[in-house]
């Protein structure tokens, strides 16, 4: 088939090149164009091959994955998807550039390996629409001064996937210590979710952690659900109070935005501001419709300044997106909606 997804395969593991060169070629869409062993073959490869994605370990010899895609995206952008051991060291590849990552599986699970590369599989379908040329900057945005009293007993809901971590980042590193409580699904794999949300804690002002089921919401702290599991939000007297939980996929997706953002409609209404952000797919679009249609603000990513234009572009279609705004104005817009 002319129109195959062209894949670049990057790791020193020769078995684990064999593996994944062996499931990705499974499926019709996608054709293994080359393999590489580490970074300087690779890019030998990128020039020669010129595939539509690329994936790439992180531990390297010669070079680390980090490092190699600092330094490829300016010469040669194209989409890269980290396959890494679990570490936070993928949210540095996805700060260097990177599209989504996905954890290595137990090669002596069957099972393991045959979920990873569906996965993958996926992951690498939606990378190909990607777009890789838009990296978030630190650009000047408006400054945001602080007011303990706005948005008193209002809460704040995001969702995103495909570029989301990213996004995610840029929009609460800008946001002042005493803004609402925020709750927040990325669809992330369950053992990335408390690494997520520890490198947030750390890199931002505000107090971040994985949720747990009795959380409360506080101003200045942000819950990012489980990995594996739902999120909700139940009114008790005048406070918010989460619960995780397993359960079915929902729009193919566990977490959903969805789930949230239609206990977010239920339980705050008017008082809450629902944010969709890059991800593909349309989980989200209904909730943030129920949001806004029981009084509650509404923003969505436009499409310049996503990864992937998807969700936002669902929820913008039919109606639940109030309004529009670029990633660097997404902290302001959604201060400004508390008042």
């Amino acid at each position: 088939m002319s129109n195959k997804i062209r894949v670049l395969i990057v790791d020193d593991s020769i078995l684990f090149r064999e593996v994944l060169m062996r499931g990705l070629s499974s499926d019709p869409y996608i054709e293994v164009v080359a393999t590489a062993n580490d970074p300087y073959d690779a890019r030998d490869k990128i020039v020669s091959v010129k595939p539509d994605v690329m994936t790439c370990d992180v531990e390297m010899p010669k070079m680390n994955g980090i490092e190699f895609i600092q330094r490829l995206m300016p010469q040669y952008p194209l989409p890269i998807i980290v396959v890494s051991s679990t570490s936070g060291t993928v949210f540095d590849a996805m700060n260097a550039g990177a599209v989504d990552f996905v954890g290595k599986p137990d090669l002596s699970s069957v099972n393991n390996v045959e979920n990873f590369i569906k996965d993958l599989i996926i992951k690498i379908k939606i990378a190909s629409n990607a777009k890789v040329n838009n990296a978030v900057m630190d650009s000047p945005i408006k400054k945001i001064i602080g007011n303990e009293i706005a948005g008193r007993g209002k809460i704040i809901a995001i969702g995103a996937s495909t570029g989301g971590t990213e996004a995610i980042y840029s929009i609460l590193k800008n946001l002042p210590t005493d803004i609402p409580g925020i709750v927040i699904v990325q669809h992330i794999p369950s053992n990335f979710s408390r690494m997520f949300a520890e490198r947030l804690n750390n890199q931002t002002n505000l107090t971040v952690k994985e949720a747990k089921s009795g959380d409360y919401l506080e101003r200045g702290h942000v819950l990012i659900a489980p990995g594996d599991q739902h999120m909700i939000i139940r009114h008790i007297g005048d406070r918010y109070k989460v619960e995780c939980f397993e359960g079915e996929k929902v729009n193919g997706h566990c977490p959903s935005v969805d789930v949230l953002f239609e206990s977010v409609a239920k339980e705050a209404g008017k008082n809450a501001v629902g944010v969709i952000l890059t991800g593909m797919g349309y989980d989200g679009a209904k909730g943030l419709m129920s949001m806004r249609r029981k009084g509650a603000r509404t923003l969505g990513q436009d499409e310049k300044s996503c990864v992937v234009y998807g969700m936002p572009k669902v929820a913008f279609n039919i109606g639940a997106v109030e309004k529009q705004a670029s990633l660097d104005n997404m902290a302001f817009s959604i201060y400004n909606m508390l008042n």
